[in-house]
């Protein structure tokens, strides 16, 4: 199952209706997933993810942004304890990953408050989210991630954008078949892992998914996972300020939605689009929509558009 939204919704059934320890290994399509408490415009590269048809999707968890792909290993770990101050530890969740690399000959280092380097490279980026008294640990392991698209896909920051969401701190990252000695398959690698993990766990069973588990997950995706309101809407407030061409545009987005605009400067229907683009959603069909109920030239639709960020 490479289904992004299928695996992310999976990770919260788990968490919240499971009561068993549960360890996952999973990989995803090429996917960008911003963490809970980010705000999804400043983190992604919009551009670039509409033009490829790379999904974006919220997940429960904190910390910053991050991109998946088949050469992308997941790891999650579902697990209860009556002490909830000892729950999130991510030394302790990260042991197991630097442990299985060391027998591969890899020194694998944590590093800040939840990465994984080597050579002082990031290769994982971990984050975790309390339910009650249990907690979902998950991290990535960049395998043969596409760097190229890893880089493009999420931003370097956005100067247009001031609100007090959670950033994402840029690294450098590499793969670890880069770095192996002995080549090996991901697949190879998979098997390697799952193997290491049931040795150190000493797991003695595997869940096999059932009808009702597959139709509440599903469930979840639409409901939340695919939901416009869950993967923008929850970002927190913002405004954003660009100016180009001596036009200048001020926007505050409270929920998605634009809730205040001003335009400075000489172009055409700019009282009238203002007036239209109140309580619309801060996306380009949207807002390219209420342009189109005006008799703009093509060169002020063009700059229009780059004003609101969506060229």
């Amino acid at each position: 199952m490479t289904d992004p939204y299928f695996n992310i919704a999976a990770e919260e059934y788990f968490l919240k209706n499971y009561t068993d320890d549960i360890i996952m290994f999973w990989q995803s399509s090429p996917s960008v997933i911003v963490g809970k408490h980010q705000n999804t415009i400043a983190e992604v590269n919009m551009n670039f993810v509409n033009k490829n048809n790379i999904p974006v999707i919220r997940r429960i968890t904190g910390g910053g942004t991050v991109y998946h792909d088949e050469g992308n290993i997941n790891y999650s770990i579902i697990t209860s304890s009556e002490n909830k101050e000892k729950l999130v530890d991510f030394r302790k969740f990260t042991e197991p990953i630097i442990g299985f690399l060391h027998t591969l000959g890899l020194i694998a280092v944590f590093e800040g408050k939840n990465n994984l380097t080597i050579n002082s490279k990031k290769f994982s980026g971990n984050s975790a989210h309390v339910f009650k008294n249990r907690v979902l640990h998950h991290g990535t392991i960049l395998f043969n991630t596409d760097i190229d698209n890893l880089k493009a896909s999420i931003r370097e920051g956005d100067f247009n954008i001031s609100d007090k969401s959670v950033k994402s701190i840029r690294a450098n990252v590499a793969n670890i078949a880069d770095q192996l000695t002995t080549p090996l398959q991901i697949e190879e690698f998979i098997d390697k892992l799952t193997k290491y993990f049931i040795d150190y766990f000493k797991i003695e069973s595997t869940i096999q998914l059932t009808d009702r588990d597959i139709t509440s997950i599903n469930e979840l995706v639409e409901n939340k996972y695919k939901s416009w309101d869950w993967n923008y809407g929850y970002s927190p407030s913002y405004n954003y300020k660009h100016e180009l061409n001596s036009i200048k545009l001020n926007m505050r987005i409270n929920k998605g939605i634009i809730e205040n605009i001003d335009i400075g400067g000489n172009i055409s229907f700019k009282e009238e689009i203002c007036d239209s683009l109140l309580n619309v959603k801060y996306e380009k069909e949207a807002v390219e929509k209420v342009f189109t109920l005006y008799q703009i030239s093509v060169d002020d639709l063009n700059l229009y558009m780059m004003l609101f960020g969506f060229y």
